[in-house]
């Protein structure tokens, strides 16, 4: 597959150090790295497969003391009278 792909600038500078050591080409070495990368980031889906997602518990803060849509309302509730 052909495609166009913008690399940032710290990670050239790692492709293009690693090719180098390497002596490969820059498709080899993005091949390579993706490869990685993508069993990297399939082992660590798997490791949390079986969490539990986080949850947060909700309760009821009772009936609301001023239209939340309205700022006003809400800077005098906080401020007082004498907020402006």
């Amino acid at each position: 597959m052909r495609t166009t792909l913008t690399i940032d600038e710290d990670v050239a500078v790692v492709i293009a150090r690693r090719r180098k050591e390497r002596e490969t080409g820059l498709k080899e070495e993005v091949n390579h790295l993706l490869r990685v990368g993508l069993a990297h980031a399939d082992a660590q889906e798997a490791e949390h497969a079986d969490r539990e997602p986080f949850r947060t518990r909700t309760f009821s803060t009772g009936k609301l003391l001023f239209p939340v849509d309205d700022v006003e309302a809400a800077i005098q509730h906080a401020e007082g009278p004498w907020h402006k």
